[in-house]
């Protein structure tokens, strides 16, 4: 079994190949959680199926879906949190303020 990913200690990231992902709103309750995710799949799983036919159309409105998703559980769109902190999603955990926090971190094996 795999080990999750580190979460940056004040919960708004994970780290993954040494860059930052926004974390779902956790504000969300779980049955709007639940219908996102579900909404998820699905667009992601459209994706897939569009490119497999090679249909442009079909794939771009599956990645419009795979966004709304994404912004609907936070993930994309304005910060779910409101201290004015700025958003660093997608970038490198070493180019950030949790550069020291990630460096002090054990290593896997």
């Amino acid at each position: 079994m795999t080990k999750p990913p580190p979460t940056t200690p004040d919960g708004r990231y994970l780290v993954v190949d040494g860059r930052l992902w926004r974390r779902s709103n956790p504000a969300l309750g779980p049955r709007q959680r639940e219908l996102l995710v579900a909404a998820l799949m699905r667009a992601r799983a459209d994706v897939g199926r569009a490119k497999r036919t090679k249909d442009a159309a079909l794939e771009r409105r599956a990645r419009d879906r795979v966004h709304r998703a994404k912004v609907g559980l936070g993930e994309r769109g304005a910060p779910w949190w409101t201290d004015g902190t700025p958003d660093l999603n997608r970038r490198l955990v070493r180019n950030t303020p949790y550069a020291t926090w990630f460096q002090d971190l054990p290593q896997a094996p």
